[in-house]
C-alpha cells in the first residue's frame, strides 16, 4: 500500500514540474531563453519623428562641387551643380547583376565616357550617348559561372579593378588593354582609393592592403581584428593627407601612416564584441571634412572624428547606413526608413528631421527603403528600392516632386555635367 502511494505522489510530482507554467525550474529556463534572444536579435530603437519639421533653411553659399565622383579621396561629394528636371532618360543596358544592390557598385567616370560592369565580369566602357566603346573580359570559363562583383578606381588613364572573387588587376582606360594580373589569398569587400602610385582596398578578413599601381606587387598591409561572419556592407576608405583610415566588419575605425602602414589611432564603434552583432553591423561610407571624419551606424550612431588624434568629437542618436553629405558646416543624413536629417556639423546638433515618406501609407512604406541621396543645387535626389527617385526641396525638406526611373532597385545618383545616372540591376540610367 505504502509503496503505491509513494509512487502516485512521484507522479503528480513529475507531472507538475513539467506542466505547471509557474514552477520554478522551467521559469528560470525561460527566462534565460529570452535573454539569449534579446542579446542576440536585439531590436533597434528607431528615431522615427520629426524635429523642427516646419523651420526653413537657405543656402546661401555659391560654393559647387564639380568633380566629386572622380577619383574622390574623402567620399564627401558635397554640394552639386546639379539642378536637373529630369525629363528625359536613356538606358545603358547589360545583363542582369544578382543582388547588385548588395556590394554597393560605383560608376567611373572617364573624361565624358563611363565604365561599369556586366554579369560574367566584362568591362564596358561607354560614350555620354551610350555607345559601346570597348568591352573586355579577363575572367576564365570557372570565373565566369561565379559571376564577379567588381570594384573600381582610375587615375592617370590606369583602371585599377578588385573583385569579390579575390582577383585584382589593371587596364589602359584608353584601350582596354590588361596591363597585369594578381591574386589575392581573400575576395575583397570595400571601395578602392589610388593615391599618387598607390592604391588601397581591404579584403574579408579585414586586411587593409597597399599595392603599387605599376605592377601589382604589394608594398605593406594591416591586419584587424577579424570576424567569423563577413560583412553584410562594403567597406569604406578614405584618405588624409599622410593617412589613409578605414572602417572593418566589427565597426572599429583605424587609422595608419600611408607610407608605411603603421598604426596612428583606431576606435571601436560596436559596444558587443559578439560575432553575430558585427554580421547585423551596417556602416556608412566614411566622409572627410575639414579634419574630421563622419559616418554613422544602422546601430543609432553618428560620429564625428577628429582625424589628428582619433578623438570622437561627438555621437548622435541617428540610425542610417547610408553616405552622408557635408556642405560647409551642414550635414545631410537620411536614414534607410526616410528620414531626412540637418546636422550642424561642429556640435551634432540637430537643426531639423523631416520625414520624406509622410505622404506614403503604412502598409507600402514597410517596403521602401532608400538607397542613397546627392545634394544639389536646391533640391536633395533620393533613390528609393522602388525605381523611383525623390526630389526634396532643401529649404523646407519635403517631397516636391517623384519621378519613376526603373521598376526595381537603383543605386544613388552620379552626376557627370549636367546629366544624372544611377546603376540599375540590368543597365545604367541617364536622366537629364
Amino acid at each position: 500500500m505504502n509503496k503505491k502511494f509513494l509512487l502516485l505522489i512521484t507522479i503528480l510530482f513529475i507531472g507538475h514540474c513539467s506542466f505547471a507554467s509557474k514552477s520554478s525550474f522551467w521559469k528560470n529556463s525561460e527566462i534565460k531563453e529570452e535573454i539569449n534572444k534579446k542579446e542576440l536579435f536585439k531590436e533597434i530603437k528607431k528615431t522615427n519623428f520629426e524635429i523642427n519639421p516646419n523651420l526653413e533653411i537657405d543656402i546661401r553659399s555659391k560654393t559647387f562641387s564639380k568633380k566629386s565622383f572622380q577619383n574622390n579621396l574623402t567620399n564627401n561629394n558635397g554640394r552639386l551643380d546639379y539642378d536637373g528636371e529630369m525629363k528625359k532618360a536613356l538606358k545603358f543596358n547589360f545583363s542582369k547583376i544578382k543582388k547588385l544592390n548588395e556590394f554597393e557598385p560605383e560608376i567611373i567616370f572617364d573624361k565624358d565616357n563611363l565604365i561599369f560592369f556586366s554579369k560574367k565580369g566584362s568591362i564596358l566602357k561607354f560614350d555620354s550617348k551610350s555607345k559601346l566603346i570597348w568591352s573586355k573580359n579577363y575572367y576564365n570559363k570557372e570565373e565566369k559561372k561565379l559571376e564577379p562583383i567588381l570594384f573600381f578606381a582610375n587615375h592617370n588613364n590606369t583602371l585599377i579593378v578588385a573583385d569579390n572573387i579575390a582577383k585584382f588587376y589593371a587596364l589602359n582606360t584608353n584601350s582596354g588593354e590588361l596591363l597585369w594580373s594578381k591574386k589575392n589569398t581573400v575576395a575583397f569587400n570595400s571601395e578602392l582609393k589610388i593615391y599618387k602610385d598607390h592604391f588601397f582596398v581591404i579584403d574579408y578578413k579585414n586586411i587593409l592592403r597597399c599595392f603599387s599601381i605599376k605592377d601589382g606587387r604589394q608594398l605593406w598591409k594591416v591586419k584587424t581584428e577579424n570576424s567569423i561572419l563577413k560583412s553584410q556592407k562594403k567597406l569604406s576608405i578614405v584618405i588624409d593627407r599622410n593617412k589613409v583610415i578605414f572602417n572593418n566588419s566589427i565597426g572599429d575605425i583605424t587609422a595608419v601612416d600611408i607610407n608605411t602602414g603603421n598604426l596612428l589611432w583606431i576606435v571601436p564603434t560596436l559596444k558587443n564584441l559578439d560575432s553575430s552583432s558585427s554580421y547585423f553591423l551596417k556602416t556608412s561610407n566614411l566622409i572627410l571634412n575639414n579634419d574630421n571624419l563622419y559616418f554613422s551606424t544602422n546601430k543609432n550612431e553618428f560620429y564625428s572624428i577628429d582625424t589628428n588624434s582619433g578623438v570622437v568629437n561627438w555621437i548622435q542618436n541617428i540610425g542610417s547606413s547610408l553616405r552622408s553629405t557635408v556642405v560647409e558646416r551642414i550635414i545631410y543624413s537620411i536614414s534607410d526608413d526616410g528620414y531626412l536629417s540637418i546636422l550642424e556639423s561642429k556640435t551634432g546638433e540637430i537643426i531639423r528631421r523631416t520625414d520624406i515618406f509622410n505622404q506614403i501609407k503604412k502598409k507600402k512604406r514597410n517596403k521602401l527603403q532608400v538607397t542613397g541621396f546627392i545634394v544639389g543645387k536646391n533640391k536633395i535626389y533620393v533613390s528609393v528600392n522602388n525605381g523611383r527617385i525623390l526630389i526634396i526641396d532643401i529649404k523646407k525638406g519635403r517631397v516636391m516632386s517623384s519621378i519613376k526611373i526603373d521598376n526595381g532597385y537603383i543605386s544613388r545618383g552620379f552626376v557627370l555635367e549636367k546629366s544624372l545616372f544611377v546603376i540599375a540591376n540590368d543597365g545604367i540610367i541617364k536622366v537629364q
